[in-house]
């Protein structure tokens, strides 16, 4: 089993940035691949962005330019860098890690965007 921690959310005014962080148990991100999702109330969970073991990224296209997914060199943890963030972007932002059938969620993290 792996676990994974998000950090990172926080209340933020638009166009500001954040960074969100989701840490494995041991190091799996050489492995399997990661993505960060998203849940605004009312909306199903979305894809934002993900990165397969070879570094291959992926974004939504709301998110494009804007957001920017990566691993640390210990492949231990995902980050989620969101620039030029929007009211839009509030949402609980879960991490998952996969690979073949296996997959893990973090808790999440709540991202608010609000003047």
């Amino acid at each position: 089993q792996v676990q994974l921690v998000e950090s990172g959310g926080g209340l933020v005014q638009p166009g500001e940035s954040l960074r969100l962080s989701c840490t494995a148990s041991r190091t799996i991100f050489s492995l399997y691949a990661a993505g960060w999702y998203r849940q605004a109330p009312g909306k199903q969970r979305e894809l934002v962005a993900s990165i397969t073991p070879g570094g291959t990224t992926n974004y939504a296209d709301s998110v494009k330019g804007r957001f920017t997914i990566s691993t640390d060199n210990a492949k231990t943890t995902v980050y989620l860098q969101m620039n030029s963030l929007k009211p839009d972007d509030t949402a609980a932002y879960s991490c998952n890690a996969r690979r073949g059938q296996y997959s893990t969620w973090g808790q999440g993290t709540q991202v608010t965007v609000s003047s």
